[in-house]
């Protein structure tokens, strides 16, 4: 079947797991990825203001089937999508088609002996209260037509914060994860300044420079470390070297360099392609060299990376971190470390860099079981909050009043607490991804499995976090899981 629409025509589209929705085929924004899928088209869709390829069978003409999917939702956000659609129509005085046989309603107007066979539909938008017929309304609707101009643009900074996440919620797409401040680098803070760190003379790799691994690279800079990095993306490694640091182009040519290489990637896979890869550790590496997988992985693929580090003469510590992204800019991290002694010992100018605490654990595979167990916690508290604070909204109580009463009572802790500002402002700027956090539980799950534990809460948490991830909050910060527990 030939794929017939165009742009500028208004549709029905209609997302997995969504009812239809009033959207308009618009051109491609440049920064969006290109599906593999032939005839989908870009689509507008009106009221969440947002956008996402659609294949052409999923959409239909807005016109045609206005009347049989008008009713087919009946929550508010899709009534304000088709008042937004139905302003857009009398505002840009969009001739309506005459389908005879079709099923739309206009086809039964009292209109229909027109001689033409369109006709302008007027439409009467709402008066916002308090706003007189020249001035308040007529501003509103200028607004509305920039808005549909550039699509990205969001809600007004003046709404307030339980506006916003009401926001989020009953769209056809997902919001784009909010944009991280960029780090400065050349800043120390005052924990650094207070631990007086005698930095080591050895030669220090790091690869990786994400939400973790740019946090703790500048502390390992501000402290007085020599540090080579690398990063998959090599615009992140700008910042660094006006810092200090020097660039290397593979992670191969890192290891060459240093006397001991920090990896912290974003899952097991990535840690093992960095090792086992092409250009990748096990190239370079040998008797004087020391390798640190600060990666959050299982014990399992923790041990094949010290049993391939081990055969090439080399040694190996798994350590890995409690702590999100203001602990590792800050250098108050936990870390938790397992395998050679001797590298752990080579690593405490380090690690006083990087964290408040560190911890030997003894053989590889420990470190990676204790910060998983600690990570099942952590997840199963956060699915709580978020539930929770679901379940006040829905009452009818005020959510900023629930934190100023949990923070009086034993329920009271740093993690309970930023995630609950996080849930109330709506933002979820990224500080531990959620998809991360899913990952932990994942794994958590599979060393239960192995142990013949069973982990019935740990199970179903997993499964309110795979949803919030599969919904499109995967980057987001962790407490973006508040969205799945309002659906």
């Amino acid at each position: 079947m030939a794929d017939t629409y165009k742009l500028g025509d208004l549709v029905w589209a209609k997302m997995k797991g969504f009812s239809p929705w009033p959207g308009k085929v618009i051109p491609a924004r440049d920064n969006v990825k290109k599906p593999s899928k032939k005839h989908c088209h870009f689509i507008y869709f009106f009221g969440s203001e947002n956008y996402a390829w659609i294949e052409s069978a999923n959409m239909k003409p807005y016109f045609q089937y206005k009347a049989r999917l008008m009713n087919a939702n009946k929550t508010s956000t899709f009534k304000e999508a088709v008042d937004c659609i139905e302003k857009y129509i009398g505002e840009n005085n969009i001739l309506v088609p005459d389908m005879k046989g079709g099923t739309n309603a206009t086809n039964h107007s009292k209109k229909r002996n027109t001689p033409s066979k369109e006709r302008k539909i007027k439409a009467t938008p709402k008066r916002r209260p308090n706003s007189d017929a020249s001035g308040g309304s007529a501003k509103r609707i200028k607004t509305e037509s920039v808005r549909l101009k550039d699509p990205s643009l969001t809600t007004s900074p003046s709404h307030n914060s339980k506006a916003r996440v009401s926001a989020l919620l009953n769209r056809p797409v997902h919001i784009e994860r909010p944009e991280t401040p960029p780090l400065d680098v050349g800043s120390v803070s005052q924990t650094l300044k207070d631990k007086k760190i005698e930095p080591s003379g050895l030669k220090f790799g790091f690869l990786g420079l994400g939400i973790i691994g740019s946090g703790i690279v500048k502390n390992l800079l501000n402290s007085g470390h020599s540090v080579m990095v690398w990063n998959r993306s090599s615009e992140k490694c700008g910042d660094f070297v006006n810092a200090g640091a020097k660039e290397m182009m593979t992670p191969s040519d890192v290891i060459a360099a240093a006397d001991i290489t920090f990896s912290c990637v974003s899952d097991p896979q990535v840690a093992k392609n960095m090792v086992f890869g092409n250009c990748g550790v096990l190239q370079e590496i040998s008797a004087d060299k020391g390798y640190v997988e600060m990666t959050g992985i299982d014990a399992e693929t923790s041990q094949d990376i010290a049993e391939a580090i081990g055969g090439r003469g080399g040694r190996y510590l798994e350590a890995q971190v409690q702590g999100s992204k203001v602990q590792a800019e800050e250098g108050t991290l936990v870390i938790l470390a397992a395998g050679d002694r001797t590298l752990f010992d080579d690593c405490q100018s380090c690690f006083q860099a990087m964290g408040k605490n560190s911890f030997y654990l003894g053989e590889v595979g420990n470190a990676s079981k204790m910060n998983l167990v600690l990570q099942v916690m952590a997840g199963v508290t956060l699915a709580g909050l978020a539930e929770g604070m679901a379940l006040a909204d829905r009452a009818g109580l005020q959510q900023k009043d629930v934190m100023e009463i949990m923070e009086l009572t034993s329920l009271a802790c740093p993690l309970m607490i930023e995630k609950g500002k996080a849930i109330i402002e709506g933002g979820f700027p990224t500080h531990l991804p959620l998809q991360h956090m899913q990952k932990d539980l994942r794994l958590g799950m599979l060393m239960g499995d192995m142990l013949e534990l069973p982990l019935p809460l740990t199970a179903a948490t997993n499964e309110v976090f795979k949803h919030a991830k599969r919904l499109g909050y995967g980057e987001h910060d962790v407490s973006s899981v508040y969205i799945r527990t309002r659906f």
